[in-house]
């Protein structure tokens, strides 16, 4: 016996369904939510950053570390990579509209562990 009823087959999964391990998320949700990558959002809140600039903003940080959590929000959709042809190439990275979102929702996150956990 299945729980539910035949008219729910064919329809979308439900909201809880984001719940589970496997859901599509859950490897954008590890990007955003590991040690370095809700720092990275939020440096970049500000306003659009250099990588040199950025490893300096993101305290601690290691350049391998940065390269690929970068690497991994831009992939997501969330930071966009510009490059400035010049000698060498000046790279930037910014939020995208979706990162600046989530951005903002993580800093408030962070604000909120600011005020009541230290």
């Amino acid at each position: 016996m299945t729980v539910g009823s035949q008219a729910d087959q064919g329809k979308a999964p439900v909201a809880r369904d984001r719940l589970h391990v496997n859901c599509a998320g859950s490897e954008v949700f590890g990007h955003v939510t590991s040690r370095w990558g809700i720092l990275v959002l939020a440096a970049l809140l500000d306003g659009p950053l250099r990588f040199a600039a950025l490893r300096d903003e993101v305290e601690g940080i290691s350049e391998k570390m940065l390269s690929q959590n970068l690497r991994d929000l831009v992939g997501d959709g969330l930071i966009a990579r510009s490059v400035e042809p010049d000698t060498p190439p000046k790279v930037s990275y910014a939020l995208t509209p979706p990162g600046r979102e989530l951005a903002e929702r993580l800093y408030a996150v962070l604000e909120w562990i600011g005020r009541n956990l230290t």
